[in-house]
């Protein structure tokens, strides 16, 4: 059940909405805008069409077929008339003009046959057209009676003439005026009808047509307005979470749920954050003389190396002698070392490291390297050579002459100090497995300690093995 409720949740149209990304949904403002518009344009050509084809109908339709009956119901009296006249005066004159009336009879029978069989025709006009074929039977009846009678005539039967006139030739002129007239009848009841309909879609149109137009409209400012007012609104977000920023608030999350490029801007605006966090951590703990990364830094670097199972090389390098030199010279020209020293490192490392690569300055005259173990030789070979080369130049001339300095040793006795040099211990994952970042200071630690019992700028490498 709550399966179900959360499918259909994420079905919503506001859920959809919110997963569309910009483009989609400008699009989708504009796909109603040219939807309805569309549907009001097929509305208005169905209506025209609908207009048209009443007006056609009324015009071919309704108009022809009174125009016709009433041309056929006078050209019927007329022929009644000749056959009245031919039977009292036996004048062949009248049957011709008899048989002539009824040719353009035939004319307007056949327009009225070619409307019956054309296509399309509405079920209103099928009916006003029924009485064509009744119509035709009655007429052929008409001219069969009538050239019946014009024989009795000929062979001078004028009594059973008469009687054919008076009787089957009146009753079926009668019979045919009622279908013509009753035909013109349903033909003019019809186009009042269509009229009717006419005058009736005409202002509905019209209404619906403003109407489906003013929904449009109102449907299309809506949208535009949705889709404005969420950008406008997601953008507001994301300058509030710049001003956070900007004022140390790393944390704060604008909340911009969108799958759009709003959100994923937002998203990246958090990560951010959560970087410039990290980097004001390590620039608080940096060194303020060399502005290279402190110890917080180097323990975060390391720990993701340990965890991550990747191969390292940690290096722990310091300045022998350093402090009788401090003593010496002062802490200004010292501080000179020490940049120097971080100078050489930082070259060291940027030419013959690995990308990826940490320079830290852990305090005093300790720096540290984070690299890869195959680096470890040319890395600590290279600093050695171009400290041991620079180094002495910070020395007076009588004193780099003698190659030393007189200074005085933890127990206050006065001893010679040589030239300053470089010692570096390498603590590896690659033949002991290390879990912690402690474990490999201390060892560092200890390798330091070795390696400064050396007279000389020395590197050494933890060799040993743990599983």
């Amino acid at each position: 059940m709550n399966a179900a409720l959360v499918r259909i949740k994420h079905l919503s149209p506001i859920n959809i909405f919110m997963r569309m990304n910009i483009t989609s949904k400008m699009l989708l403002g504009y796909a109603v805008l040219i939807i309805t518009s569309v549907a009001i344009f097929a509305y208005a050509r169905i209506s025209f069409q609908q207009f048209s084809r009443l007006n056609k109908s009324i015009m071919s339709i309704d108009i022809a077929i009174q125009k016709a009956t009433n041309r056929m119901h006078d050209v019927l009296m007329d022929q009644d008339n000749y056959e009245k006249r031919f039977l009292i005066l036996k004048s062949e004159d009248m049957e011709t003009l008899f048989w002539k009336r009824g040719k353009e009879f035939h004319v307007w029978l056949k327009t009225l046959s070619d409307l019956r069989n054309s296509k399309d025709l509405m079920i209103e006009e099928v009916a006003e057209l029924q009485e064509v074929g009744t119509i035709e039977r009655q007429y052929k009846e008409y001219e069969e009676l009538f050239t019946r009678e014009a024989d009795l005539v000929r062979t001078g039967k004028m009594k059973k003439a008469y009687a054919l006139s008076n009787g089957a030739l009146k009753h079926i002129v009668d019979r045919i005026a009622f279908s013509l007239t009753k035909m013109s009848s349903n033909a003019k009841n019809y186009e009042e009808l269509k009229m009717s309909r006419i005058s009736v879609m005409g202002p509905s149109v019209m209404l619906n047509t403003i109407l489906f137009w003013f929904i449009s409209v109102i449907t299309g400012v809506l949208i535009g307005f949705l889709v404005t007012y969420h950008i406008t609104s997601s953008i507001h977000r994301l300058i509030v979470v710049t001003e956070h920023i900007a004022e140390g608030d790393f944390d704060y999350d604008p909340d911009i749920r969108t799958s759009d490029e709003i959100g994923s801007l937002s998203k990246a605006f958090v990560s951010m954050g959560k970087r410039l966090k990290v980097l004001e951590n390590m620039y608080l703990d940096a060194s303020p003389l060399t502005h290279l990364a402190g110890g917080l830094a180097v323990e975060n670097i390391l720990k993701k190396r340990i965890d991550s199972g990747e191969k390292f090389a940690f290096f722990l390098l310091d300045v022998d002698n350093f402090k009788a030199f401090n003593d010496q010279y002062g802490y200004a020209r010292g501080n000179l070392v020490l940049k120097e020293t971080a100078r050489i490192i930082e070259t060291v490392v940027r030419e013959k490291g690995s990308p990826g690569d940490f320079v830290g300055h852990i305090g005093g005259d300790d720096f540290v390297i984070i690299s890869k173990p195959e680096k470890i030789h040319e890395i600590s070979t290279e600093i050695i050579r171009l400290f041991d080369t620079r180094m002495p130049d910070f020395y007076d001339p009588q004193d780099r002459e003698t190659g030393y300095i007189l200074g005085k040793n933890r127990q206050g006795v006065e001893i010679k100090f040589p030239i300053i040099t470089f010692s570096i211990a390498v603590v590896t994952n690659e033949r002991r497995r290390i879990t912690d970042p402690m474990e490999v200071s201390e060892i560092a630690a200890e390798l330091k300690d070795y390696a400064k019992t050396f007279q000389k700028s020395n590197y050494v490498i933890d060799k040993r093995i743990k599983v």
